[in-house]
C-alpha cells in the first residue's frame, strides 16, 4: 500500500506544480507591453543662433531638431545635433500671408513646379543626415493644393517624412503627403509663441494632457533662452509623471505600428 502511495505521488506532484505554474505564474509570451503616453517636440529655426543652438543640441533628451537651410550656423549645428544624437529634419521655408521674407531656400506660391522641386532638392543637400522636412512659416503655401502636390512629389523621392506645423487652420499639407502615401504628422500645439517662462509651462502641461488622451503628441518650440531653460529642467522630470519622450519620427512608428516608416 506505501508502495503505490509513493509511486502515485511521484507522478502526480510535477504534473501538480506545472498546472500552478501556468495559473500563478504569467507567461512572458502572454505578457503585453505597456506604453506609456509619449511626447516628441521639434526645435525649429535652427541655424541662425549659434549659442543658443548648441546648448539645445547638447539637452540630453530624444528631440528632433529642424534646420533652416544655408544659415551661418547650419552645418556646424547639425554636426553638433549628431553627436549627441538629435534627429534631423529640414525647416523649409514656405510663403507666408504676412510677406515675411523666407531666405535661401524659400518656396513661393508663384514658382513653377520645376522652380518648387529645384529648390527643394537643393535644401535637401543643405541638410545632411536629415530624415524629415516639415515648414517655415507657410501660411500661403500650405494652403494651395497644386504646390504642395509638388513639395509632397519631392518629397516622396527621398523616402523622406512630413510633418505640418499647421501655420494655417487650411493646410492642405499633411493631407496631401497621405494621399501619396509618405509618413506625416501634424503638429498638435506650439510650446513658445510667448516667450515667457509661465506660458512655456502652460503649454508643456497641455501637451501633456494630450498625450495621455491620445496616447502621443508632438509640439514645436524654438530656440530661445526661456524655451531651452524650461525644457532642460521639465524634461528630466518626464519619468516622475509616467510621459515617455521619443523623436519625431519615433511618435509616427508608434501611431503606425504595422507599417515601416522607410520602404
Amino acid at each position: 500500500m506505501n508502495r503505490i502511495l509513493i509511486r502515485l505521488v511521484s507522478i502526480t506532484l510535477p504534473a501538480y506544480c506545472l498546472i500552478l505554474t501556468l495559473f500563478i505564474i504569467p507567461s512572458p509570451l502572454r505578457a503585453e507591453k505597456i506604453q506609456l503616453p509619449t511626447i516628441a517636440i521639434i526645435i525649429d529655426d535652427m541655424g541662425n543662433n549659434l549659442p543658443n543652438g548648441e546648448a539645445v543640441a547638447r539637452l540630453p533628451f530624444p528631440l528632433t531638431l529642424s534646420f533652416l537651410p544655408r544659415r551661418p550656423h547650419t552645418l556646424k549645428l547639425i554636426k553638433l545635433a549628431q553627436q549627441h544624437n538629435k534627429e534631423i529634419m529640414l525647416h523649409s521655408p514656405m510663403e507666408n500671408s504676412l510677406g515675411i521674407d523666407l531666405g535661401s531656400g524659400g518656396l513661393h506660391d508663384k514658382m513653377s513646379e520645376l522652380e518648387i522641386k529645384a529648390t527643394l532638392n537643393n535644401s535637401f543637400t543643405d541638410i545632411p543626415n536629415m530624415v524629415g522636412v516639415n515648414n517655415h512659416m507657410g501660411s500661403v503655401l500650405t494652403s494651395n493644393p497644386r504646390v504642395m502636390r509638388w513639395v509632397m512629389e519631392e518629397i516622396s523621392q527621398h523616402n523622406y517624412y512630413f510633418l505640418d506645423s499647421r501655420t494655417s487652420a487650411q493646410s492642405v499639407a499633411a493631407k496631401t503627403a497621405k494621399s501619396l502615401n509618405i509618413p506625416n504628422l501634424s503638429r498638435d500645439i506650439f510650446l513658445d509663441h510667448k516667450q515667457t517662462r509661465k506660458f512655456v509651462q502652460k503649454q508643456f502641461l497641455a501637451l501633456l494632457d494630450i498625450a495621455r488622451e491620445k496616447g502621443t503628441a508632438v509640439a514645436i518650440a524654438h530656440p530661445h533662452k526661456v524655451t531651452i531653460d524650461y525644457l532642460k529642467w521639465a524634461l528630466a522630470k518626464l519619468d516622475e509623471k509616467g510621459i515617455s519622450m521619443a523623436t519625431a519620427s519615433a511618435i509616427w512608428q508608434l501611431r503606425n505600428p504595422r507599417r515601416r516608416m522607410h520602404q
